[in-house]
């Protein structure tokens, strides 16, 4: 490419349940603390009480002993909180697993406790001596921490195992920090609401974290500093209790922002937030720029250059509502949101390989099944309903008719028949899913936006979940079992009637059964399928009798749970003798849930602007809070109250000032990434990238049919389609693998190999030569040459393939002209194909061709080729194309100064269709094409 190029290349944009426990009454004595809020009720910070050594109060355990261990950082994983501890002496991680801790430190054969010479108790000798402790000197002889360990060995290193105390509310002094200034100071204070009625100021024994230490570090003792400009978040973290404190610097500005002027309540709900920021918030984006904008995120497909003239010379008002309509009404809107939901429910035919006896359909029927309920615009938890509680057979339906129904969806292009089953039991068969822990993960990353599988091993670092919360709750889907040998004990019979029928009474298994099983299928046989089942047990009268004791005596019995602790099924507890799915979805759409309506809000938000109102977007935990709480709130109430619409939530998001904005920014807004002052530019999805590149170098009429059958399209789920092919591009550019439901299993990550795919692939450019292309298309509509074959060695092979179609034709006229009447008139057909072929492959060589006529009057008139003269194409005509090169790839036209460069370049190129492939490949090369702005 020489400098014309490159200059156009510049120009382009480029439950934890703890039991009640008798307060101590020493502790209650205490002296009340004085601070800073005021507070006069609550007890003494501990490092005070015991600063000398004097006081006579034995530490709790549970409410010094292990929080005062992982502020040491004894507990860590670092350190004896590891799986494999250190030195022989292994901790729970983060101290909350308080029996086992205990056990642990009072092991007799340890000496780490010696109630008999209190001084030689290593858990007071190790952190004293730097040199024998591998983990240096943690506290000094004769400080608070030394005499409180020490008094608590004296006090007979007690523990209440069988009654743990419960913490009722961690209450943390000031809730928010708002900063005037650089390297300011602010110091929280934190208090223990204890079930016994007790508040002490725990402080002291709490851990700190800083969630951007960018914008504000926080000390030990609770100190939070000021440095650059913006806002985080202070976790707060003591007992079973997480909290987020936020923390706000706001922006220089030399003017006071402007309020909104939009009444949309997302646009009031940021504003506020901004306006505490001191963010001036961008204008609104172009036209061009939100037609480009909300035609990728709602469809996922670039608009033609004729859509895109249309909607800017369009002078109504209330043009950017109706096109969201339009969007939100398309073909295009229900294929590409359901392949964004098949990411999130991890929906690949590599994990659902044996699923069904049919292999390679079982992703397609999925994608189907959603794509249909969201073209309908089913409320979401009606479609998650269907997943959650999905059974094999619709109601009512017999074994021998699911079967024939099944059969019959797995016919070639006949996936989309299973869109019309009740339920997705598709979800619950996939090989890595099969597991109650696999499933609780699973379940948690789909539907709650939540990564629990941190307390499968341990208590979650930043939320209330333990280590028994996740057993109980993944206990919850032990019951369900799913494989394609596996049927309802009404329809064994059924079954081995179906498999005795096709496999002649022979008694075939595995791979063998299989094989004929699946040519059963392709010839259009019923086939028998597994089914999904609950193993339930029942309740005996024996079980229900002592739950009724427990019930009387004032006793709990451990039952499956869900994350947030809440217990399900009849009174309070699920003893698995029914299907607890149904429950469980119950709760789901709960309004009171914590989770469900914020998961999905947060995901399609984050597909709107390329960051979750909490961010990442499953990994919703109490650390992690809302960027904007109240937005968050808001979004998922009315969210709820609309029933669940799915599309209410797009057009709520999409109509409001927020999403509109420019990606220009001001001196207030220029650092900002989180609040959502200005458009955001990020890197396309991959399937939309393939897409759009497709769009921009095909012809019209290709590009037309390609936006009316939509399932061609990358976007209609590309997996399904091209996984089997290994699809460059889409690998390339991140397409998600599936392999779980983590959101972080699709990339939007920029790559030198993404460069060079655009720049250098093959594929790129035999789109841009290819004679279905747009490229040839308009040289052949303005008379000149095509472009030429992209280097000197694919040039000769096109010209020897050209060669060898007109020998052969110059062969068949012969023939022809030699042959009968009726020969000739059985043969013209043929030939007329024939010649179509050839002038099409030489004519793109550049190269005249002979009429029919020419050449049936003289086969040799295409012995010797001349080069097709090359036609000087006006200045306005190539103005023209200039301009729709810009709207077919940017959605947009140039300016004056692109123009003038490009129809340059293309009068200074080798060939006007030299000059024209190279200004598109210049255009699909900009940032601007790869981003959405």
């Amino acid at each position: 490419m020489n400098q014309w190029l490159l200059r156009l290349a510049i120009l382009g944009i480029v439950s934890m349940a703890h039991d009640v426990i008798q307060f101590d009454a020493s502790i209650a004595q205490a002296k009340p603390a004085e601070s800073s809020t005021g507070r006069t009720d609550s007890i003494q910070p501990i490092n005070d009480r015991f600063h000398d050594g004097m006081a006579k109060e034995i530490p709790d355990f549970q409410k010094h002993i292990v929080p005062l261990l992982g502020k040491l950082g004894c507990n860590g994983r670092a350190c004896h909180g590891s799986f494999q501890g250190r030195g022989g002496f292994q901790l729970s991680l983060f101290g909350y697993d308080f029996n086992a801790d205990h056990s642990a430190i009072l092991d007799p054969s340890t000496g780490r406790v010696d109630l008999d010479i209190i001084d030689e108790s290593l858990i007071l000798t190790k952190p004293l001596d730097a040199d024998s402790h591998e983990g240096g000197q943690r506290f000094k002889k004769n400080s608070w921490e030394h005499h409180v360990l020490k008094k608590w060995i004296l006090g007979g290193a007690q523990h209440s195992a069988d009654q743990p105390k419960r913490l009722l509310k961690l209450d943390v002094h000031p809730s928010s920090v708002e900063f005037e200034s650089t390297k300011a100071t602010d110091s929280l204070k934190v208090f223990a609401h204890w079930e016994d009625g007790s508040i002490e100021d725990v402080t002291i024994l709490c851990r700190f974290k800083s969630n951007d230490t960018s914008i504000a570090s926080v000390s030990d003792q609770g100190t939070v500093t000021s440095h650059l400009p913006g806002d985080t978040h202070i976790v707060v973290s003591y007992d079973n209790a997480v909290i987020p404190i936020p923390v706000l610097l706001p922006f220089e500005f030399n003017k006071q922002p402007e309020p909104t002027k939009s009444n949309h309540q997302i646009d009031q709900l940021v504003d506020l937030k901004l306006r505490k920021l001191n963010i001036q918030a961008s204008g609104l984006c172009t036209d061009s720029e939100f037609i480009r904008r909300v035609s990728l995120d709602i469809t996922g497909i670039l608009p033609s250059a004729s859509r895109v003239e249309e909607f800017l010379n369009d002078a109504d008002p209330t043009k950017r509502s109706k096109l969201i309509d339009d969007l939100l009404g398309s073909e295009g809107y229900s294929a590409w949101w359901a392949t964004r939901f098949s990411d999130w429910t991890g929906n690949t035919e590599e994990q659902l390989n044996n699923a069904l006896p049919v292999r390679n359909v079982a992703a397609r029927m999925w994608y189907e099944w959603l794509r249909k309920r969201i073209d309908q615009n089913v409320p979401y938890d009606e479609i998650v309903q269907g997943i959650v509680t999905a059974e094999s057979r619709n109601q009512d339906e017999s074994y021998l008719d699911y079967c024939k129904e099944m059969s019959r969806a797995c016919q070639p292009g006949q996936a989309s028949h299973f869109a019309n089953r009740e339920g997705l039991p598709l979800f619950w068969a996939r090989r890595n899913f099969q597991t109650p822990e696999d499933r609780a993960i699973g379940f948690s990353y789909t539907f709650l936006g939540v990564r629990i599988e941190c307390a499968q091993c341990h208590k979650h670092p930043f939320d209330q979940w333990s280590k028994d919360d996740f057993k109980q709750f993944a206990t919850l889907f032990s019951p369900i079992k799913v494989n394609q040998n596996l049927v309802a004990a009404d329809a064994k019979k059924e079954r081995s009637n179906l498999i005795n029928n096709l496999t002649g009474d022979k008694k075939l298994r595995g791979s063998n059964l299989r094989q004929v099983l699946y040519l059963a299928a392709k010839q259009d046989k019923t086939i028998p399928f597994g089914e999904l089942l609950v193993n339930v047990r029942e309740l005996t009268d024996k079980r229900q009798k002592s739950i009724e004791a427990a019930k009387r005596q004032g006793r709990q019995l451990k039952a499956p749970t869900i994350p947030s602790g809440k217990i399900l099924g009849r009174n309070g507890l699920i003893m698995l003798d029914h299907d607890p799915r149904r429950e469980l979805m119950e709760w789901l759409r709960d309004p009171e849930n914590p989770y469900f309506a914020k998961a999905i809000v947060n995901r399609v938000w984050s597909n709107y602007f390329g960051i979750g109102i909490v961010n990442p977007t499953d990994d919703m935990n109490l650390a992690n809070p809302p960027s904007n709480g109240p937005l968050m709130e808001y979004l998922a109430n009315e969210f709820i109250k609309s029933g669940f619409n799915l599309k209410w939530l797009h057009r709520t998001i999409t109509t409001s000032h927020t999403y509109q904005r420019s990606v220009q920014t001001n001196d207030s807004n220029d650092m900002d990434l989180t609040n959502f002052s200005h458009h955001v530019p990020r890197r396309l999805p991959a399937e939309v990238i393939f897409d759009a590149v497709r769009l921009a170098t095909g012809s019209d009429e290709n590009a037309d049919q390609l936006r009316e059958e939509i399932s061609s399209m990358a976007i209609a789920d590309g997996q399904t389609k091209i996984r089997n092919q290994q699809e460059f591009a889409l690998e390339v550019f991140g397409q998600s693998t599936r392999d779980s439901n983590c959101d972080c299993d699709r990339s939007d990550a920029p790559s030198l190999l993404q460069s060079v795919y655009l720049r250098n692939d093959t594929e790129i450019h035999d789109r841009l030569i290819d004679s279905k292309g747009w490229v040839y298309q308009v040289c052949k509509e303005l008379e000149v040459a095509p472009p030429s074959a992209a280097n000197s060695s694919q040039r000769e092979a096109a010209f020897q393939r050209g060669m060898t179609f007109r020998k052969q034709l110059i062969s068949q006229v012969e023939r022809f002209l030699r042959g009968s009447e009726a020969q000739q008139a059985k043969s013209r057909k043929q030939i007329r194909s024939a010649f179509n072929r050839a002038t099409e492959k030489i004519e793109k060589l550049g190269y005249q061709t002979p009429s029919m006529a020419q050449l049936f009057a003289n086969p040799q008139a295409w012995s010797s080729l001349e080069p097709i003269a090359a036609k000087p194409a006006s200045r306005d005509d190539l103005k023209a194309l200039v301009h729709q090169s810009y709207l077919r790839t940017l959605s947009r036209y140039p300016d004056p100064d692109e123009e003038t460069i490009a129809v340059d370049y293309i009068l200074n190129s080798e060939s006007s269709g030299d000059g024209v492939a190279s200004l598109v490949w210049a255009l699909v090369n900009t940032k601007e094409f790869i981003v959405s702005h």
